[in-house]
């Protein structure tokens, strides 16, 4: 040890400093080496899969309603039929309205099965997008990929003043200017920008394979409507004024049999063929299933997407020329009125949609200007532009 010193002492100021550094790599990987062994002796080992598994958030594993208890209570926005406890449940929030894209990249998509209302439109380049509006049944719901917000589902949203869940959106100056309007209407928002983990996140493996960014962000209705009741948006506002003090429901019925009418194929753009629907009638329980060239799944419970009532209101449709590359946001005249289509029953009624404002209720009348009478459960309402075919 002597002769090591003195080696040492004898050496110039830039030996020492290169020999201390020598010693101390030498010294950290024969500790790391060391402990690696011992630790790893008391570690169980990871499967590639395992560690390619992340632990996400995801819905509660809450029952449904007890199929022996009698569903004596009509939920408001679509005359479906639940319990006494699931309206107990539902009068304690307001509606919540959750964009959910329509890329053929993030099909199926997951919870619009369990929807009550569904909205589709385009939202740029011909690629349809959702904004499914959940209120009357009480199981959390894990719902995605969520997107952006635009403009004009703003102002289907203001019918219900809904809380409404979304990743940004459109913010270029001019009309389309979702997230500008956003702030200006007083929309109760959960913009997951301004939210995060553990509300919303992504998952990347959602399909069993990568997919684009775009198509991974998750959140559940527990999760959002726990955020509105912690922002003073319950079925109250912080104003005590009720989300429902001005909804006007439509009316509803009891269905009437099986028509005539058995497919139904709705165009949006005539360029964009992966998003052409197709609704085949199912008369065994008089509802419509569909597809998008093969049957649209639910990722949730890998059921077929079916609705009670298909609805196609035809609005014009615009460029909203604000200066955005490509020029493509977009513009649809969703006040006043226009031509609509009803399917229900196997049937069609030829009519008209009517909107007097922003916040005003649409609504569905025949050629005498009666409001139409819908069937109870799932109602699916496409915005086309004016002119699109729409064959039955």
């Amino acid at each position: 040890m002597k002769n090591i010193a003195e080696t040492f002492d004898g050496l110039t100021n830039l030996q020492k400093i290169l020999v201390s550094i020598i010693v101390g790599v030498v010294f950290y990987s024969t500790s790391t080496s060391l402990s690696y062994s011992v630790f790893s002796r008391f570690t169980p080992a990871i499967s590639p899969k395992e560690e390619a598994t992340t632990t996400l958030p995801q819905a509660q594993d809450e029952p449904e309603e007890d199929p022996n208890e009698p569903k004596t209570e009509s939920c408001p926005l679509n005359g479906s039929a639940h319990t006494k406890k699931a309206k107990e449940v539902w009068e304690t929030r307001r509606p919540l309205a959750v964009m959910v894209e329509n890329h053929t990249e993030a099909r199926p998509q997951s919870g619009l099965s369990t929807a009550d209302i569904i909205y589709e439109a385009v939202a740029e380049g011909g690629i349809t997008r959702f904004m499914a509006i959940y209120y009357c049944r009480p199981r959390d719901v894990q719902v995605g990929p969520v997107r952006s917000a635009r403009t004009y589902y703003l102002d289907w949203l203001s019918e219900y003043d809904a809380l409404y869940a979304h990743v940004g959106g459109a913010n270029t100056p001019g009309p389309a200017d979702a997230l500008g309007q956003i702030i200006r209407y007083k929309i109760k928002d959960l913009n997951q920008f301004s939210i995060g983990f553990p509300v919303f996140w992504r998952d990347y493996q959602r399909l069993g394979h990568p997919v684009a960014t775009e198509h991974t962000m998750y959140s559940t209705t527990a999760k959002l409507w726990g955020v509105g009741e912690k922002r003073g948006w319950g079925a109250k506002d912080q104003n005590d004024e009720a989300w429902d003090e001005n909804f006007i429901p439509w009316k509803f019925k009891d269905d009437q049999g099986e028509g005539t009418i058995n497919k139904i194929t709705v165009n949006f753009w005539g360029n964009q063929p992966a998003y052409q629907v197709q609704w085949e009638y199912n008369p065994s329980n008089n509802t419509y299933k569909r597809s998008n060239g093969e049957p649209h799944l639910d990722l949730n419970n890998k059921q077929q997407l079916e609705g009670k009532v298909v609805i196609v209101q035809f609005q014009r449709e615009s460029n909203a020329n604000d200066g955005y590359p490509g020029n493509v946001h977009l513009l649809y005249g969703t006040i006043g009125t226009g031509k609509a289509l009803v399917f229900q029953d196997g049937n069609v009624i030829e009519g008209k949609w009517v909107k007097q404002s922003r916040v005003g209720r649409t609504k569905f009348v025949d050629s005498k200007s009666k409001e139409i009478e819908l069937n109870k459960g799932q109602i699916w309402i496409q915005t086309v532009p004016e002119g699109s075919e729409v064959k039955y």
